[in-house]
């Protein structure tokens, strides 16, 4: 069984929890894509755990995780998350995480080049997360990165590292006017972040085709969502990887390989991190009320989330993007405060209705048009099955599923392990 497991809006859907809850089924979990510029809030018998670049597979101690050749990795975050984990008593090692020979490294001046260009553009920075994203993926593709492979040869790592410095100097002095990189401090920084993972290094296309030919079932874990895609999301306020699930075999390292099931993940109301162009946005009191409720901070940035109702427009071009064949919808709890819910079941585009979802300046030009049902008004938190639901919270759900067209599986109304059920079929 081969899975992925998805965000279908902007991310902070609640993917790390599903997955959590989820990987007790699955031998293997992979992060397929990203870096560390995005948090997975995890909550279970253990604790309260934010993962940024691992896998959140890595919380069962019977489940292999895997770091594949898509994602960038901060080596000196890696090694701060894992001793925060290691602390709280998660046994990791090179039997239990798998890292992508082929995985590409964030350097310091990846992160540095990231600050100083969201600087250098003020008012109109995209909203990086300024942990040096963008500028990695960007030199990956003008191939002058080194990858997690490389930390196995020092010698020839050490020369091609020499090399890129310089490079990238050119831009770093001669464009920013910032203080050169020192390469020999850059090596020394591999030397003591990188070195201590090389018994972790595998190459993920044999190791992976040997699970899947041995009949392990193989989980993918997304970082963000589909509209933060490069190329599907509301470019140019996007992350720079792939996060649809097509790309998850191929950011994996088995790019033969094709999904037996999409599970999306999206909220009873949308969030949003970063800057761009969010249809459903609420402002003022009504906007912290939803915030404070839903405890809407960035995982990664601890930055407040923008929040909004539930965007049908949105979640079906997702549910789209992401070939989702179910889903589930999480913190449906959070609304129990509300007398009234808005649903935005179409955009306004200068005076035209539209369902589909638009792109450009027709996107930032969109209003939303709002449908509302009647609140619930009480604690949900403790129902362990629809049937549990009041009656105006299965009209939401079941709202919900009919705007999207998808159905929804699970549905979450806490953030603890078992604070969730499964809809009947």
């Amino acid at each position: 069984m081969l899975t992925a497991v998805v965000g279908i809006n902007w991310g902070d859907e609640g993917k790390g929890r599903m997955v959590d809850l989820l990987s007790s089924q699955y031998d293997v979990v992979i992060r397929y894509q990203g870096g560390n510029n995005a948090g997975h809030t995890v909550v279970n018998d253990k604790g309260k755990f934010i993962l940024n670049l691992l896998p959140s597979g890595i919380l069962r101690d019977e489940t292999v995780n895997v770091m594949g050749p898509g994602m960038v990795i901060d080596l000196e975050h890696l090694t701060n998350e894992i001793a925060a984990l290691r602390e709280k008593g998660i046994n990791i090692t090179p039997d239990r995480l798998v890292i992508s020979d082929r995985a590409t490294i964030c350097m310091p001046y990846h992160k540095m080049m990231d600050i100083l260009e969201e600087d250098r553009l003020a008012d109109k920075k995209f909203g990086s997360t300024r942990r040096g994203i963008a500028p990695v993926y960007a030199d990956k593709y003008m191939k002058k990165t080194l990858r997690m492979g490389d930390l196995m040869h020092p010698e020839s790592l050490k020369s091609r590292l020499y090399d890129i410095v310089e490079w990238k100097n050119l831009t770093v002095v001669g464009g920013y006017g910032h203080e050169a990189v020192s390469a020999d401090e850059m090596y020394e920084w591999l030397e003591k972040y990188g070195m201590p993972f090389i018994d972790y290094v595998k190459d993920t296309t044999a190791y992976l085709t040997g699970a899947i030919n041995a009949g392990k079932s193989v989980m993918f874990e997304a970082q963000l969502g589909a509209l933060r895609d490069i190329d599907f999301g509301i470019y140019p306020y996007t992350s720079s990887s792939s996060t649809i699930a097509a790309y998850a075999p191929i950011g994996s390292g088995i790019p033969a390989q094709k999904l037996d099931c999409t599970l999306g993940i999206m909220k009873a109301y949308s969030s949003c991190v970063g800057e761009g162009p969010f249809t459903c946005e609420l402002f003022g009191d009504e906007a912290k009320a939803l915030r404070e409720a839903g405890g809407e901070y960035g995982a990664a940035t601890g930055r407040s989330r923008r929040v909004g109702p539930f965007d049908a427009v949105a979640s079906r071009y997702g549910i789209l993007v992401q070939g989702a064949t179910e889903i589930a919808l999480t913190k449906l709890d959070i609304l129990s405060y509300l007398d009234k819910i808005p649903v935005c079941v179409k955009y306004d585009v200068n005076g035209k209705y539209t369902e589909n979802f638009p792109t450009g300046d027709d996107l930032n030009a969109a209003k939303p048009v709002y449908e509302y049902l009647d609140g619930w008004k009480t604690d949900i938190s403790g129902c362990r099955s629809f049937e549990d639901l009041p009656k105006q919270a299965q009209d939401y759900v079941k709202y919900i599923e009919e705007l999207t067209n998808c159905h929804i599986r699970y549905v979450s109304v806490g953030a603890g392990r078992d604070e969730y059920f499964e809809m009947p079929v």
